[in-house]
């Protein structure tokens, strides 16, 4: 799944068609696949940087990425999601490699902090995320704090 063309950009330098794509996506897999009812647009999408992945102009890719000090104390990286279509192929460690690259590109190699979905710690584990024992629930699903060290 090397094919895949990577954009990372401010919240103001999405295009209309960009912006769709995300939020289809984002809707697709967090409240349908995922039969989750929630809030998803949460006013910090202005604050991220966007990172998305494309094949032949179709979004299959997404994350978005913040500085120090918007979502926690430390750099974060949330709402990554891969479409349906791409599962299995390997995009989903490509999506988060290049999520962890271009945060540190950005701002500065420096911890990482996410919450995660507890189903996917393993997943997280394998880009040197650890759990850092604090399990909660979001909407309704089991999620844990993991970092990342610099």
């Amino acid at each position: 799944m090397s094919d895949i063309t990577w954009r990372f950009v401010p919240f103001d330098a999405l295009t209309t068609r960009e912006l769709y794509g995300v939020l289809q996506l984002r809707s697709e897999v967090f409240v349908i696949e995922q039969a989750c009812i929630f809030q998803d647009m949460d006013g910090t999408d202005a604050q991220a940087m966007h990172l998305l992945g494309t094949v032949a102009g179709r979004l299959v890719a997404y994350a978005r990425c913040f500085a120090a000090g918007v979502k926690y104390a430390e750099a974060s990286i949330g709402r990554v999601v891969t479409h349906a279509s791409v599962r299995g192929t390997g995009a989903g460690h490509l999506l988060i490699r290049e999520a962890i690259q271009r945060t540190a590109g950005h701002w500065g190699s420096q911890p990482i902090r996410i919450g995660a979905q507890a189903r996917l710690e393993s997943f997280y584990q394998q880009h040197g995320f650890t759990d850092m024992g604090k399990p909660y629930v979001e909407d309704g699903i089991d999620h844990i704090e993991m970092l990342r060290p610099a």
